[in-house]
């Protein structure tokens, strides 16, 4: 990507990353930011492509990846994207056409072709985010992919499992922010002018329960957050007890024989039905 820019792969693209991933890193003589190796390398056991191929293969690699025959229906144009830039990735790593930095390269490679396919930005570097986080078992894989023969299903399973990893926390994320920005605001619009000290320090604590995945224990309650230890220093059981019951009068809480917690379920009319259910779920 050039100012903002998606560019089409090609080898002259793959160079120019490379030469970006290096750029003012302290190299051997050998190394040349942007340009072919001109001698044989070898990564532990796996040997990389010899050097003289090393083109040939590149121009074959960005041929297969540009081809109009293999661009899918508007439906599939992600699915595909992902499957092809993770395909990309693997066989710029068995090539290994530079002296230093291949492994960067793929992933930029894989990241500018996960854009073009239309994956989202925040998505497209879950992908390397998850190599990174696995980087014994990446490197495993790779292996094991330059050892099968051309079989690169396994490779794709792991990359695959990666990606529905990071997308599954970016979406409890958003969901949790979501969830908690309705809730601020429900308790808010609650506790609209009402403003005594009891009023401010019982909105503090709904407000500081919401942040719990569990009830909170009775007797621990005045000590669920420095702002509610600071509310209740030297007021009795008995104050928390009424600001509870007032709470509990406000639909705001529930208590059982586990304790106090916030009532998830009321938040059900302002989220998707996928969320709502799971927060009724981790309430129930």
């Amino acid at each position: 990507m050039i100012s903002g820019e998606l560019i089409e792969l090609t080898v002259d693209r793959i160079k120019e990353l490379n030469a970006l991933v290096l750029h003012d890193l302290p190299l051997t003589e050998s190394v040349s930011p942007g340009l072919i190796r001109d001698y044989d390398v070898g990564v532990g056991r796996y040997r990389g492509a010899p050097h003289e191929d090393c083109e040939y293969l590149l121009t074959k690699l960005c041929t297969w990846l540009n081809v109009e025959g293999l661009l899918p229906n508007e439906e599939l144009k992600i699915a595909s994207g992902v499957l092809k830039a993770i395909v990309a990735h693997l066989y710029l790593a068995w090539i290994h056409p530079f002296g230093d930095g291949n492994g960067r390269t793929a992933r930029l490679v894989e990241f500018q072709l996960l854009l073009l396919s239309g994956v989202p930005t925040a998505a497209a570097h879950l992908l390397s985010n998850h190599y990174n986080l696995t980087r014994t078992e990446y490197y495993r894989q790779l292996d094991l992919a330059s050892k099968s023969g051309g079989d690169v299903i396994p490779f794709i399973q792991y990359a695959l499992q990666g990606l529905g990893d990071g997308l599954d926390e970016q979406l409890q994320t958003i969901r949790a922010q979501q969830f908690h920005v309705f809730w601020m605001n429900h308790v808010h619009s609650s506790f609209r002018q009402k403003v005594t000290p009891a009023d401010l320090r019982r909105r503090q604590l709904v407000v500081d329960l919401s942040e719990e995945t569990e009830p909170v224990p009775i007797v621990q309650l005045r000590y669920v957050s420095p702002k509610i230890a600071e509310a209740y220093a030297g007021k009795t059981d008995r104050t928390i007890r009424r600001d509870l019951n007032a709470l509990e009068r406000m639909n705001l809480i529930r208590r059982s024989f586990e304790g106090v917690e916030i009532k998830r379920e009321l938040m059900s009319a302002f989220l998707s039905p996928v969320i709502a259910r799971e927060q009724t779920k981790d309430s129930s």
